[in-house]
């Protein structure tokens, strides 16, 4: 159930670059990571664009919120210079650009669906349409095949903390695999991933025990990790049968850390 790449580089470059940005994808690439893990959020007018944080103040200065500024106002800021002067002027870059970077240079794509408070069900929406647009025909493809949901590698897979968001891209783009995100796993995991059609369980690597990773996997889901940062703790939770990460430390967890 995890065909996916195993190692990933967490919102593009890790600590490496400025986070959800095309800097920080080619950061990941020249590093050699061809699978990425970003967030994805609604601006006021309904574009989708990459950010973690709904507050300005950490990587993007001043005052203000993501659902308060339209698209391409918010295009126009800086999302680097809090990292280093380096990347001063790296701007917030949208979702389709980082879907066309990504697709041209063959990169897997893990896309979290990160909501503003009260725009779940929006998000979810908007992101999976604009994702089902971008991968017509390797959606025609999947469905060709009669897997129905069943994970594909080229395919990007969907996760959020969020379970209406993941609900609503169930919804408007079933053929899209999904991962339900949860910080430590919660005894209802099963039902979840059953009603969300999901492939996946993410989960916090510090929380996660071996009992757990065996019961997601005997279940027939696959298991992701976030953020592992050290390679005796990626060696650890792979030797238990966890089956993919993501890192923020490239420079220390090489893409092929895993073999993958």
């Amino acid at each position: 159930m995890w065909p996916y790449p195993k190692i990933v580089a967490h919102r593009g470059g890790g600590t490496l670059a400025p986070e959800n940005t095309i800097a920080a994808m080619r950061c990941g690439l020249q590093y050699g990571f061809r699978a990425v893990e970003f967030d994805v959020m609604l601006a006021r007018d309904g574009v989708p664009i990459l950010m973690h944080d709904t507050v300005f103040g950490r990587t993007i200065q001043g005052i203000g919120k993501v659902p308060d500024l339209n698209a391409a106002e918010l295009l126009k800021l800086d999302a680097g210079s809090w990292l280093s002067p380096e990347f001063a002027g790296e701007p917030v870059c949208s979702y389709r650009q980082v879907l066309d970077f990504c697709r041209q240079h063959g990169i897997w794509m893990n896309v979290e669906i990160k909501p503003a408070e009260g725009f779940e069900v929006e998000t979810g929406r908007v992101v999976a349409q604009v994702t089902q647009e971008c991968f017509a025909a390797e959606i025609a493809a999947h469905v060709a095949t009669g897997a129905g949901t069943f994970a594909d590698p080229a395919l990007p897979l969907f996760s959020s903390f969020s379970f209406d968001a993941l609900r609503a891209a169930q919804v408007a783009a079933p053929d899209i695999p999904r991962g339900f995100l949860t910080d430590v796993i919660e005894d209802d995991w099963a039902q979840r991933l059953q009603e969300l059609d999901a492939v996946a369980l993410h989960t916090n690597h510090k929380y996660l025990s071996p009992m757990q990773v065996q019961a997601i996997k005997q279940a027939g889901y696959g298991l992701f990790c976030y953020t592992v940062n050290t390679p005796e703790r990626a060696a650890e939770i792979l030797s238990w049968g966890v089956d993919g990460f993501c890192t923020d430390r490239i420079d220390l967890i090489g893409a092929d850390f895993a073999g993958s």
